[in-house]
């Protein structure tokens, strides 16, 4: 008979050998020290518990053979893990990456400056104020080579209340407007060229049909009568007809508007050559660089009496003001500045006339061509004058053009060459 049994079969492996339940036959012990008699079998001893302790051994039984070991059980489920540490992966679940709040944010500062730059445009477009002024006609010229503006600045008291005209001494009781001022200026590949009109210039001035219907017929007179009672219209065609020049835009600006420009830049730098002191205009000025304010700017470009060549001489300020004034308000400090910018649009473009066709980047690139004469990038000069006191059959004063030299001027803007210099 063998005197090993094999273990049963148990619910777990156990390291102890045999089996997980059952339990090894014990060999007989000795005579003298088996309490059952010689012979016996051993007491049997306790095997390991099933709950994996091990009892006390009271009697040393003989080394176990293992026995086979029965199938393990399933293990128990894991438990949950631990809060993740405070490296990178811990770092991208609790915030967003720097990188990407800065793209962000980048993205966001582009969108507002893009509806700022879009609202601004609607904004300053819907102050312009358009007339129907370049209306074809029978015999107009044909557009030329560049760009051609008439440029003319008017009496128009609207806007100003009593106390203004009193300090700006343009008097109250007149009514409609005149031309103060006008220019043709040519932008072209040539170079940028300011030319002014002399507004007691003798020409002729055609037919037109007034706003009640009624055909005024055509006669000759003082050029800037043409703006009196025809309003630009009739003044674009006359300019038209004497000079052959095909005018491409209209821009007009009367005393409200012009001051309000220039103190909307904060006034405007001027060297002035000698004392003035016009008690027409109400101007006091001294020698030296100057900042002159709206009321001192528009008295400045109006008045006539302190200069020599009166009527010319004053067409020469203008030129050399509105140059610096283009230059001034087309500078980045203007431009990019909130607190003059809008106000510069608001009090500029309130009181500019121009033509139907004329946007905002048709005013930008006048800007730029002034200042680019101002800045010795241009030309400047008068048209050229055969007599400066023409008298006509009232006895008037006017002004008779040069015909040969004027010709040359007038094809050079249409052709967009060079402007020819006259000493």
């Amino acid at each position: 008979m063998n005197t090993w049994q094999e273990g049963r079969p148990g619910g777990g492996g156990n390291p102890y050998g045999g089996n997980g339940g059952g339990a090894a036959a014990e060999p007989p012990l000795p005579a003298g020290l088996n309490p059952r008699g010689p012979g016996a079998p051993a007491p049997r001893q306790p095997g390991p518990s099933r709950l994996g302790g091990v009892p006390p051994q009271t009697v040393p039984g003989g080394p176990g053979r293992p026995g086979p070991g029965g199938p393990g059980g399933p293990g128990r489920p894991g438990g949950p893990g631990g809060p993740g540490g405070a490296g990178p992966a811990g770092a991208r679940a609790g915030r967003w990456p720097r990188r990407r709040i800065v793209k962000w944010t980048v993205f966001g500062v582009l969108i507002a400056v893009m509806v700022t730059a879009v609202s601004t445009w609607f904004w300053a477009d819907s102050k312009l104020n358009h007339e129907n002024v370049l209306a074809d006609y029978p015999g107009r010229p044909a557009a030329g080579k560049g760009t051609n503006w008439l440029i003319v600045g008017s009496d128009s008291r609207e806007g100003l209340s009593e106390s203004q005209m009193d300090t700006m001494h343009t008097g109250h009781d007149v009514e409609g407007k005149r031309s103060d001022s006008m220019m043709i200026l040519h932008i072209g590949d040539h170079g940028n060229t300011l030319m002014s009109i002399p507004r007691d210039s003798w020409v002729p001035i055609p037919e037109y049909k007034a706003s009640s219907g009624k055909t005024v017929k055509a006669t000759t007179s003082k050029i800037n009568s043409a703006f009196a009672t025809g309003n630009g219209r009739l003044l674009v065609q006359t300019v038209e007809l004497n000079t052959g020049i095909h005018i491409d835009h209209y821009a007009e600006i009367g005393f409200a508007g012009f001051a309000g420009i220039v103190d909307s830049v904060g006034g405007v730098q001027m060297h002035i050559d000698q004392d003035i002191k016009d008690k027409d205009s109400g101007l006091d000025l001294k020698a030296g660089d100057q900042t002159l304010n709206g009321t001192q700017a528009l008295a400045f470009v109006r008045q006539r009496h302190q200069m020599a060549d009166q009527d010319l001489g004053r067409m020469r300020n203008q030129q050399k003001f509105l140059g610096a004034l283009a230059h001034q308000a087309a500078s980045p400090g203007t431009v990019l500045n909130p607190f003059t910018f809008y106000p510069l649009v608001d009090s500029a473009l309130g009181t500019l006339i121009v033509d139907d066709d004329c946007g905002l980047t048709d005013l930008g690139s006048l800007f730029l061509a002034m200042k680019d004469v101002n800045g010795g990038g241009g030309k400047t000069l008068t048209i050229p004058i055969g007599n400066a006191d023409y008298r006509t059959k009232t006895g008037e004063s006017a002004v008779m053009w040069d015909t040969s030299k004027s010709k040359q001027v007038f094809d050079a803007f249409k052709n967009d060459t060079a402007v020819p210099d006259f000493k």
